[in-house]
């Protein structure tokens, strides 16, 4: 067991850094377009913003004429004093941190009062064919089951997180995306670019032979083609300031996102 946590910090930087010089996967895209679209809600105007993965969304916040700062390295780990941005946001990089209830803790405290954090990343319930695919590939080897896809967080779980940490109104809600493949290989392509494959420190990392390549790739291609679900876990908070509104009590369904990113004030 690695006494850091269940990621391999240095894998977690190469495969990182190998999806930047790739370019943005189409999922790091389609979570880039949804957090615009939900700071659009926000009227506020914005000057300093850190983006949390260091790539492709900062591209897109600069456009907007925003001072952004990009980071690639450890999120449990920020070098950023207190107060220091009025704007953080995330895609697909926070369901592989070591330390996630720290990391929210510095996120907050590196924002300045009334400032957002907004963060994307897949959750629980994602990618049953291909763990199917992947049992299909250990059985056709006599190999025994192992963890080849990362402990995934469930929605639920990331709003008590945010609680914990202190944001105020904290928001999370999860957005379920199927996507067609007509191959498994366009399926590994897509995780790829997203910085999305097995990273876990305690893995078995011996590849599949060809045997077990075969496998995997018929169980997900047996019918010609594949739905594969993505449920993408959304994440919006404020750090406190006087005068903000107090969030509902859990459960009463009174309080939205988009009733959450209403300018105040």
């Amino acid at each position: 067991m690695n006494p850091e946590g269940p990621f391999d910090r240095g894998l977690r930087r190469l495969r990182r850094d190998r999806a930047a010089r790739g370019g943005a996967g189409y999922l790091l895209r389609h979570m880039a377009d949804e957090l615009l679209a939900r700071l659009d809600l926000v009227t506020r105007p914005f000057a300093d913003a850190l983006d949390l993965g260091g790539f492709h969304l900062g591209e897109r916040l600069r456009e907007r004429g925003l001072h952004v700062t990009g980071f690639a390295g450890d999120e449990d780990r920020l070098p950023f004093a207190a107060a220091s941005f009025d704007l953080i946001v995330s895609a697909g990089a926070l369901d592989t941190v070591n330390d996630l209830p720290g990391t929210l803790i510095q996120i907050r405290r590196a924002l300045r009062p009334d400032g957002v954090f907004l963060a994307a990343f897949l959750g629980a319930g994602s990618l049953p064919r291909l763990r199917r695919a992947l049992r299909a590939a250990e059985a056709a080897e006599g190999r025994p089951a192992a963890p080849r896809i990362h402990p995934q967080i469930d929605v639920r779980a990331a709003g008590d997180l945010l609680t914990r940490a202190g944001f105020a109104l904290p928001v999370a809600d999860t957005e379920r995306l199927d996507l067609r493949y007509a191959a498994f290989a366009t399926l590994i392509e897509d995780l790829r670019g997203a910085a999305a494959t097995n990273i876990l420190a305690a893995r078995d990392r011996a590849p599949f032979g060809r045997r077990g390549l075969a496998a995997a790739i018929a169980d997900f291609e047996e019918e010609g083609g594949t739905v594969e679900r993505f449920e993408i876990v959304h994440l919006a908070g404020w750090a406190p300031a006087p005068g903000q509104p107090k969030a509902a009590p859990r459960g009463s369904g009174s309080v939205s996102l988009a009733d959450a990113l209403k300018p105040r004030g």
